[in-house]
């Protein structure tokens, strides 16, 4: 019997791109100063994201000394994080042409090139990916040479050393409760100051 054919990334990747950028553009997303709509991003997002793959290599060799609780809370809080620090702040990208490059493709692994294009610049953006079944998930995105995994993982290096898991939680409970409290006084100031432009 023929060997079954591995499904492309760059051809699963171009539709779910189209669909975040769609959902980004629309006018819930565009009004949503509190950003209670990138919980709708991040339900997408998962269809073609492995958070949990991704929250393993941010952790690195701790991952493997938490127990099944604890990873579970990482994930939650790591995506949580996400969620405010890069979702509610896409204004810069979402009006740029996504234009797909090359690919790479080494067994179970991938790398889909693009770029974010405009008529002064293009932004190199390449997702790496990993075959779970039939479906490739991404697990890092390269933003111009800035890879998302290894920056958390240096940054969350040093707390670990110096704070432990407990700590580190401790940190990203408080960094959630910030960009949480931002985003409801954006609101709140986009709110007060509407009635005041209708009176004039």
């Amino acid at each position: 019997p023929a060997r079954a054919v591995a499904p492309d990334p760059t051809e699963q990747l171009r539709p779910f791109l189209d669909k975040i950028v769609a959902e980004l553009k629309s006018e819930d997303f565009k009004q949503d100063r509190s950003c209670r709509q990138c919980q709708r991003i991040i339900d997408i997002a998962s269809e073609h994201f492995d958070f949990h793959e991704m929250s393993k290599r941010v952790l690195g060799k701790q991952w493997r000394a938490l127990s099944q609780k604890e990873k579970d809370q990482f994930v939650t809080l790591f995506t949580k994080l996400l969620q405010y620090a890069y979702i509610g702040k896409v204004e810069d990208y979402i009006d740029k042409k996504i234009e797909f490059d090359k690919q790479r493709i080494k067994g179970k692994r991938a790398e889909v090139l693009t770029h974010l294009v405009d008529a002064n610049k293009s932004i190199p953006v390449s997702y790496i990916m990993i075959l779970k079944g039939d479906k490739w998930m991404a697990y890092d995105i390269i933003v111009e040479g800035v890879s998302l995994v290894r920056n958390y993982m240096e940054q969350f290096r040093s707390i670990l050393r110096k704070e432990k898991f407990s700590g580190l939680i401790d940190r990203l409970q408080t960094k959630i409760l910030e960009l949480e409290n931002e985003k409801n006084q954006q609101e709140t100031s986009a709110g007060a100051s509407t009635p005041a432009a209708d009176a004039s």
